[in-house]
């Protein structure tokens, strides 16, 4: 059932309802209670499956390698299944994969000797940019820097006298941008490279764990 519903998500961009999984199933909706308690219920299912397909931190890996792998494989994650933006955290009853998964983070951190309050100031600064970075791109709703780079050159082409008013925004748009486009990968990779350097150069030679 859970597949099932996954399956329909992923498809239409939302989670579906009890009825329409019903239907996919071949059944009645009212027997799905048999199964889950609510549409939230069946939703903290669906959430610990996600969890279930995102790799581990390793604790043995230094925490600068494993936090960026981290972050890749849950934007890779929410790329496949971009109708889990905004519910990855928060479950009112999160699952086993999903309890394993915080866990395993907060591990990582504390190995390297974060203090309790450190390691949530660090996963929370990566959860801001993985999860902020996922909604941009699906608000964006282009996928290629080609089609970035043609998209750009439209507005330009249709803003006309508006560049004088706005120039930085056309210098950058219909210069930068309608040439070279905008690429996912790579401006992922430098807000991680800058995210990265930025928490190592704060907690150079400091000793996190308490006293």
């Amino acid at each position: 059932m859970l597949r099932a519903a996954i399956t329909l998500a992923d498809k239409h961009a939302e989670v579906p309802s009890m009825r329409v999984l019903a239907k996919k199933l071949g059944v009645e909706a009212m027997s799905l209670y048999n199964h889950v308690a609510s549409k939230e219920d069946l939703l903290d299912g669906m959430i610990d499956l996600v969890w279930a397909e995102i790799a581990l931190p390793s604790l043995e890996q230094e925490w600068t390698a494993a936090m960026r792998g981290r972050a890749i494989a849950i934007d890779q994650g929410l790329r496949q299944h971009q109708w889990a933006i905004g519910l990855m955290e928060g479950r009112g009853n999160p699952g086993p994969s999903n309890l394993q998964h915080h866990n395993d983070v907060l591990g990582c951190l504390r190995t390297a000797d974060f203090s309790p309050g450190d390691a949530v100031h660090v996963m929370s600064l990566f959860d801001s940019f993985i999860y902020g970075f996922a909604l941009q791109r699906r608000t964006l709703a282009i996928e290629t820097p080609d089609e970035f780079a043609a998209s750009a050159t439209r507005q330009t082409q249709q803003a006309g006298a508006l560049a004088e008013r706005y120039p930085y925004l056309a210098e950058v748009v219909g210069g930068h941008v309608a040439e070279f486009g905008y690429d996912y990968t790579q401006e992922f990779a430098f807000g991680l490279d800058t995210l990265i350097r930025g928490l190592t150069q704060t907690f150079a030679g400091k000793n996190s764990r308490p006293d």
